[in-house]
């Protein structure tokens, strides 16, 4: 059976739970403690189960005894240690019609998962998390991969280094960066196992999410029983982190309510402030927050690529502060302005930050920083138009991996509407709060009137114009609040 007709197949399931109660995280999480029973019961030399959490014994079940067994099994699992214990931590059967249970072990139990490759059982996994995220509403932070594939591919990961996500959801940069280094030729052995153990840093604060990742990762071939994946479930922002060779990330958007990140000591002794001598400055903005958090976690001659709201590039306040101190401790060179559309929740305007540590005696380690727009007169949309890697593929030639220097402007006086354009740190610090929020391209939009988008891409338009009016009208009463 094809990937496509193997997920749908047991996907639309979830449409027969969701009568119970059930929601599509609900699914997903059930879903992943029967996929891995069932791929225990076919490598069991590999997983040596107890013999109580056997994949026979729940088949042969029904009923109360059906129930009473799965329950058990968890609980069993969730008391192993190791991989299964982050698995399995806290597990409870959500399915309580026996019937429906044993509906989803029979539709399990059809598929040969082992002798699947991992590329292709993860690629099930993946489609399964796609799934929930478009229905679940989870979508907002579900980064598209076609744009996770640009931000590896201008990063270019190498074998021997360290990757981390101080939010990693579902692991979804992690895949990225292994997909591009499976296609690197002749791996040695050591640096398949540094791949495969030590690579990979994680943080989620969503005990559910982060079970989801190691699954995720597990079924790509990361770690294995003896030695997990680590991933850590908690606040990543409430710790000083060690340092790692790259960030991939797309942090969560909105504004802490609670457990706010302060670089005063007598701040942080009240309630709800924890101290980050490390951070510039004081900000309940999480972006802001977790873009100085990423640029502590860096090493020396570390890089990092992630996805920011617009707030991040024009707020005032701790905003002006954090991109000026970014400019000098980092050479912040390349802006990716994403189209709106390409999220599954709707208002969310987005960029994608590169930068580098700056090692070096420079003062300021931002020279110029280059914009590429993709986003003005460029229409998106996840089910009708969905952005593909191809689309970004000028950008990734402009963008000249690891030849930085040899980057030309396609944008002129001769050529306004090239994409491509730099700025040098003092046109940047000349502007307003030294506004990054830079944009030169004409709307054809509002220009071409007997060529308009469609209705449903205006309707759109407006309305994530709005929104993100409202957000900018937000965030500037909370900073009169901070």
């Amino acid at each position: 059976m094809s990937t496509n007709n193997l997920v749908q197949k047991i996907w639309s399931f979830c449409d027969t739970l969701r009568d119970d109660g059930l929601g599509y995280n609900d699914y997903l999480e059930q879903l992943t403690y029967l996929l891995f029973l069932k791929m225990a019961d076919e490598n069991q030399s590999k997983y040596n189960l107890p013999d109580i959490c056997q994949w026979k014994g729940l088949k042969s079940a029904s009923g109360g005894e059906l129930q009473d067994k799965y329950e058990r099994v968890l609980k069993t699992l969730a008391d192993s240690g190791g991989m299964l214990e982050k698995i399995f931590s806290g597990a409870q059967n959500k399915i309580h019609d026996s019937v429906k249970l044993k509906r989803l072990i029979n539709l399990i139990d059809d598929e040969d998962w082992t002798s699947t490759e991992a590329d292709i059982k993860g690629e099930i996994y993946e489609s399964l998390l796609q799934k929930n995220a478009e229905n679940s509403g989870a979508g907002q932070y579900f980064t598209p991969r076609p744009v996770i594939r640009a931000m590896v591919e201008c990063i270019q990961p190498k074998t021997d280094e360290t990757i981390a996500d101080p939010s990693c959801g579902t692991g979804g940069f992690f895949l990225g960066a292994l997909e591009y280094l499976e296609k690197l030729p002749k791996l040695s052995e050591k640096q398949r196992n540094h791949i495969k153990f030590k690579m990979f840093h994680g943080w989620e604060i969503e005990k559910a999410t982060a079970r989801l990742c190691l699954m995720n990762l597990y079924l790509h071939g990361i770690g294995d029983l003896e030695e997990t994946p680590d991933i850590h479930i908690t606040d990543s922002l409430k710790t000083k982190p060690n340092q790692v060779d790259i960030v991939l990330a797309n942090p969560p958007f909105g504004k802490s309510s609670s457990d706010i990140p302060t670089t005063d000591e007598e701040q942080a002794k009240k309630e709800r402030y924890f101290l980050r001598n490390d951070f510039w400055v004081t900000t309940s903005n999480k972006q802001l927050s977790f873009l100085q958090h990423i640029v502590a976690m860096l090493n020396e001659k570390g890089r990092a690529a992630i996805v920011l709201p617009d707030n991040v590039l024009f707020e005032g306040g701790a905003g002006e502060v954090i991109r000026k101190e970014l400019l000098k401790a980092t050479n912040a060179h390349t802006i990716l302005r994403l189209p709106t559309g390409i999220f599954y929740a709707q208002g969310v305007k987005s960029n994608v930050l590169f930068f580098e540590k700056n090692n070096g005696p420079e003062k300021i380690g931002t020279k110029e920083v280059w914009f590429y727009d993709y986003r003005t007169n460029v229409h998106h949309t996840p089910k009708k138009n969905p952005l593909t890697f191809e689309h970004l593929g000028d950008f990734i030639d402009c963008y000249k991996i690891g030849n930085l220097n040899k980057r030309k402007e396609t944008w002129s006086e001769s050529n306004p509407e090239g994409r491509w354009r730099k700025y040098t740190y003092n046109d940047i610090l000349t502007r307003d709060k030294t506004n990054m929020d830079i944009f030169w391209l004409r709307d054809s939009s509002l220009i071409d009137l007997d060529n308009l988008p469609d209705p449903d891409i205006i309707a759109n338009d407006i309305i994530e114009n709005l929104r993100a009016g409202l957000e900018s009208f937000e965030n500037a009463v909370n900073m009169l609040k901070d």
